[in-house]
């Protein structure tokens, strides 16, 4: 099992005006959504399956593990 706590780092990518996730805590996580929102949506479903997917979880394991998204965004702003 991972530590008690997942970290899952988001940053804004300007250019595809996305937000892209990894996480060290989750080998093989990366993944991108629109919206803060909707990324934390997406990553409920994929963390339990890559933990699944790495050996870390037994499959017939039910757990639950608290995620802390950090997201950061830089922006210029004009005035």
């Amino acid at each position: 099992m991972p530590t008690t706590q997942i970290t899952v780092n988001a940053e804004w990518d300007p250019e595809a005006k996305v937000w892209v996730a990894t996480s060290d805590d989750v080998p093989g996580l990366i993944t991108e959504a629109e919206t803060v929102e909707a990324l934390a949506e997406k990553l409920s479903t994929m963390i339990p399956e890559l933990l699944e997917a790495n050996g870390t979880l037994a499959s017939d394991a039910i757990r639950e593990v608290p995620i802390n998204l950090i997201a950061h965004r830089e922006q210029l702003i004009s005035f």
